[in-house]
């Protein structure tokens, strides 16, 4: 397994759809993961470090692992089945850890909000130079001013 970084989100040019980017932490693959719209917004969330007066979907999540007194030690992504990536969530309470099957996008959504490392099956990563039909830069940018001026009871009709 190897860790990874979020590097950004992006908008693929081709589909209009949102893509979380990945990177590798020591090195330059990346994984682009195609997500969609609310979970592109509980990510950018995070990274614009946005905070809003009630929690959202992954903010109640995080409380209440921590309320069962559990830590996320880490998230991974761990296959590539039909175009779909699946990932496990592992909660460590005591003595005891867990692997909860989830999207990737929720994992990753989670384990921004609770600091944990997120990890990439190796046979999953593509070089940098291979990588995909991935928006451009200016794409990135039209994306980030479009969350941070969307009011929350917005989120999902950003792409419909």
């Amino acid at each position: 397994m190897i860790e990874m970084t979020v590097s950004g989100l992006a908008i693929d040019e081709r589909t209009h759809t949102p893509v979380v980017l990945l990177k590798e932490k020591d090195g330059s693959r990346m994984l682009p993961i195609w997500i969609g719209p609310s979970e592109a917004s509980a990510i950018a969330i995070v990274l614009a470090q946005r905070e809003f007066q009630r929690p959202l979907t992954h903010d109640l999540l995080r409380t209440v692992i921590e309320g069962l007194n559990a830590k996320v030690p880490k998230i991974a992504i761990i296959d590539l089945q039909d175009k779909t990536y699946f990932a496990r969530v592992f909660l460590e309470r005591e003595k005891e850890l867990l692997s909860i099957d989830a999207r990737p996008s929720d994992c990753i959504a989670l384990a921004l909000r609770t600091r944990s490392p997120i990890f990439v099956k190796e046979e999953l990563l593509r070089d940098e130079e291979e990588g995909g039909e991935v928006a451009t830069q200016q794409s990135m940018e039209e994306l980030q001013r479009a969350l941070e001026d969307m009011d929350p009871e917005e989120f999902g009709k950003l792409w419909t």
